[in-house]
């Protein structure tokens, strides 16, 4: 039976949400979200040259992730410099660079909106299958290696003085990022992307006290955000990236709420935090 483009888009929404949901967790807790923005907009270039001489704009954005994530990891190296300069740099640098090639080349196959915002409604079975196996391969490595993440996620200090190298860590987590975000092009873009990696997991961390809670909230809220996004660019005639990224959103603004509200005068006998919510936080 061969699914309708409606059908194609539940089931892309759900796994590229669930996905950008887990490995978001990585990226909020690891405070690597602001390189996660970084690379969904510097990754702009490699799509749009992609697009241009016809071959798979993800397999452009990850070209231009790989050289991306050593340009970062080079300025970041640089005396006085860090890694929030460099993903500043990059993040404007990449995405002029993508805004000048599309006005460069002439007779471009695709418009900038669909490489920005992306288009859920036309994804295919093989940007479904490069989404499920990011997400799959982010399952392995977070079971693999899932002690040492949570060790050098909250005692970076303890973790070099036991022995550990950091630095493979951070580059397993770093690449699951970009390959998420590669993965996450055709449906919701270069801009939106973001939404989708941080808002699922920020709202998890802040109604649930356990690094694992947030690990498993974070990718059913990313693909509810995904279902119910689609749903509403159905129903109200919206487009549908920027309707998910309305939908991620919304999730993070509720739990922001639900946090406030135990806050309140007639809860103040109730512990706010436990001390492994205090450790997340």
């Amino acid at each position: 039976m061969t699914l309708g483009y409606f059908e194609l888009a539940l089931i892309g929404a759900t796994v590229i949400g669930a996905g950008t949901g887990f490995v978001g967790a990585l990226a909020v807790l690891r405070r690597r979200t602001f390189f996660a923005q970084a690379l969904t907009h510097a990754t702009y270039p490699g799509a749009v040259v992609a697009a241009a001489i016809g071959v798979s704009v993800p397999l452009g954005a990850a070209v231009a992730a790989v050289a991306i994530v050593g340009v970062m990891a080079l300025v970041a190296r640089a005396r006085r410099q860090g890694s929030q300069v460099a993903a500043g740099i990059v993040l404007t640098g990449g995405f002029a660079v993508g805004a000048l090639l599309q006005a460069a080349i002439p007779g471009s196959p695709v418009r900038a909106e669909s490489l920005l915002v992306g288009s859920i409604l036309t994804v295919t079975p093989a940007d479904i299958a490069l989404a499920a196996s990011v997400f799959a391969v982010a399952l392995v490595a977070v079971a693999a290696f899932g002690k040492e993440i949570v060790f050098s996620t909250f005692d970076r200090a303890g973790f070099r003085a036991a022995g550990y190298r950091e630095w493979p860590i951070e580059l397993l987590v770093l690449g699951l990022t970009a390959a998420t975000v590669v993965s996450a092009l055709p449906a919701v873009g270069a801009i939106l992307a973001i939404a989708l990696i941080a808002a699922p997991a920020s709202a998890a961390r802040l109604v649930l006290p356990s690094y694992r809670g947030i690990l498993l909230a974070s990718p059913v809220i990313g693909a509810a955000a995904g279902i119910l996004g689609v749903l509403a660019s159905r129903a109200f005639a919206i487009a549908a990236g920027p309707a998910i990224a309305l939908a991620a959103t919304a999730f993070f603004l509720v739990a922001l709420l639900a946090r406030q509200a135990r806050r309140l005068p007639w809860r103040r006998d109730v512990p706010v935090e436990t001390a492994e919510e205090a450790r997340v936080a």
